[in-house]
């Protein structure tokens, strides 16, 4: 039977791919492109490199997750990030859905380790688009600059290929270890996320964070770009 694949073009209050930032992003980053690979690419990108990857952003609200929230912030962790590649693909026409993998980083620094209590990162975010009529992976969350300042190659996507994170970095030590997978969506399961996260570190800790983010207005909780890479 035929995938119907309409809830994947749809606009959802989270992945607000009608709204009119997004459109416009969208058009910019593709500039003339036409062909759906080219423009998947293209969108890719653009979310890889012109949103920065900010683990310590707010993620207890649907709004923190709502593709245009994210586009304006310009910062965040994968899921968001994945959300907004999500709506900028059902803007341009490409059937997108989000999905959750558990992944053990094996070059996080020590005070996001120290933040979270372990290297186990839950329910990582990732996207499929539906290009030449198959589901591809692809890993929007690593900026470039970031991955020079962790010794891995940036993550490419070329359309055809799963883009998932590299198991090793450029000095031949561990970098991802994917644990387990948890299906794909079509809008973001914010409770689901939150309900996963106080499992996995602890209810307390993670009620202490969102604290923390009431406190500071939603601000960034630190700053990531200034850490130490903490290598095995």
């Amino acid at each position: 039977m035929e995938e119907n694949i309409q809830p994947f073009l749809t606009p959802t209050s989270i992945i607000d791919s009608d709204h009119k930032s997004i459109r416009d992003y969208a058009t910019k980053s593709i500039g003339g492109s036409t062909e759906s690979i080219e423009i998947a690419i293209k969108l890719y990108l653009a979310v890889r490199d012109g949103i920065l990857y900010d683990p310590y952003s707010p993620f207890y609200l649907p709004e923190h997750y709502r593709s245009s929230y994210v586009l304006k912030r310009g910062r965040s962790f994968c899921v968001p990030k994945a959300s907004l590649l999500c709506a900028l693909g059902r803007a341009c026409g490409i059937p997108s859905r989000i999905g959750f993998a558990d992944v053990r980083n094996h070059l996080a620094t020590k005070q996001l380790i120290e933040f979270i209590g372990s290297d186990l990162f839950v329910y990582h975010g990732f996207v499929e688009f539906y290009l030449e009529s198959k589901w591809v992976k692809a890993t929007p969350a690593f900026n470039s600059d970031l991955c020079k300042r962790h010794h891995v190659p940036p993550l490419e996507f070329n359309g055809r290929e799963d883009s998932l994170f590299q198991t090793h970095n450029l000095q031949n030590k561990k970098f991802m270890e994917y644990q387990a997978f948890h299906g794909v969506y079509a809008d973001i399961p914010v409770g689901q996320i939150v309900a996963a996260w106080e499992k996995a570190y602890g209810k307390d800790r993670v009620r202490n964070w969102i604290k923390k983010f009431e406190e500071e207005a939603d601000r960034s909780l630190s700053d990531f770009e200034r850490e130490e890479v903490l290598e095995e």
